[in-house]
């Protein structure tokens, strides 16, 4: 695909500066472009780069003062990095909507219905009365267990698995190797010692606008539903038990762990290798620091907490530099014993 920098500018909402008419086909990173490419600058350790590189365009802070003399026409917009990311979403939506009808085999059951311009991968499976919504791409070796509902427009990559009863919105991205609905770890202690299993008989609800990283595993509730509201982004290799809910626009790194029953506000920044107990509610725009561990209920809004067990962001920065001095603490302490 070929575009003129004038083209890209329009989708933007941007101002070009130089040649207009000159031609983009791809996009590549500053200091790696070459003729052709489009590329943006955002932080500004890497404006060094913007004189020398060889991209046809980059795009670029409406603020921007250039030092230098500059070879690629600049596409002005109010924040780089937004609109980059804009054009990259469009760039991906255009490659997917390339992926259309269904590759054999593939398997589709009873009353069943899925909506037009969709695609199918081989070896995908979809279970008996599901409905799916338009423009949603199955890549190959996708399950949908029986009643799953899917809404328009999502896409789910190659082997994920979304057990029965599932719901997922509208917008939504799963990414290769995503479990929903799987049981929640649900035992009970018997008096003999052993464990008997609790059925796990509710589901996960996915709202719209979702976007949920590869090998994630968010498990059924036990009774209702597991939910993850509008808008929140999880990523790879995150562990949401039963019953878990988390609200709108929440962000959520690698390797955390929330688990049962716990409830996490909206717009809530989580880092990665976080683990939450089970039972508490975390207020809204709450952040997270990483390797946290979270043993209790977070009653303020904004509340910035780290350490294991997590507790105030600057107390624990406080703590951590009294910590590196202990050593040096020891000394001075036995030095003063010894001049007793």
């Amino acid at each position: 695909m070929e575009f003129t920098v004038q083209q890209i500018a329009d989708l933007l909402q941007g101002r070009v500066e130089g040649d207009n008419l000159a031609k983009v086909s791809t996009l590549a990173k500053i200091e790696e472009a070459q003729s052709g490419a489009l590329s943006f600058l955002a932080n500004p350790k890497y404006e060094p780069y913007l004189y020398s590189t060889g991209a046809s365009a980059v795009i670029v802070s409406e603020s921007l003062e250039l030092k230098k003399p500059v070879s690629a026409a600049l596409i002005r917009v109010s924040d780089p990095y937004s609109s980059f990311s804009t054009l990259l979403h469009h760039y991906q939506a255009a490659l997917l909507a390339s992926k259309t009808g269904v590759e054999e085999p593939a398997f589709i059951g009873s009353n069943s219905t899925i909506g037009e311009n969709h695609y199918r991968g081989a070896f995908s499976y979809i279970g008996n009365n599901c409905k799916i919504g338009e423009n949603v791409r199955l890549f190959p070796q996708v399950y949908l267990g029986d009643n799953v509902t899917i809404g328009d427009n999502t896409t789910i990559f190659a082997g994920a698995k979304l057990y029965p009863n599932t719901v997922v919105g509208s917008n939504c991205t799963i990414h290769a190797g995503v479990v929903l609905g799987s049981d929640g770890f649900g035992f009970a202690p018997q008096p003999d010692g052993s464990y008997k299993m609790v059925p796990q008989i509710g589901n996960v609800v996915l709202e719209d606008d979702v976007s949920i990283g590869a090998n994630t595993t968010i498990d059924c509730a036990t009774m209702g539903s597991t939910i993850i509201r509008k808008g929140t982004k999880i990523d790879n290799l995150v562990q949401i038990a039963h019953n878990v809910e988390i609200g709108q626009h929440t962000v959520i790194a690698a390797q955390t762990g929330i688990s049962g029953s716990a409830k996490i506000g909206n717009q809530c920044v989580i880092a990665g290798q976080v683990g939450i107990v089970g039972h508490i509610t975390i207020a809204d725009k709450t952040t997270i620091g990483a390797q946290s561990g979270v043993g209790k209920t977070i009653k303020k809004s904004g509340t910035i907490i780290q350490g294991s067990p997590a507790f105030d962001y600057k107390q624990n920065l406080r703590a951590l530099a009294v910590f590196r001095k202990l050593p040096e603490l020891q000394r001075e302490l036995e030095a003063l014993r010894e001049e007793k």
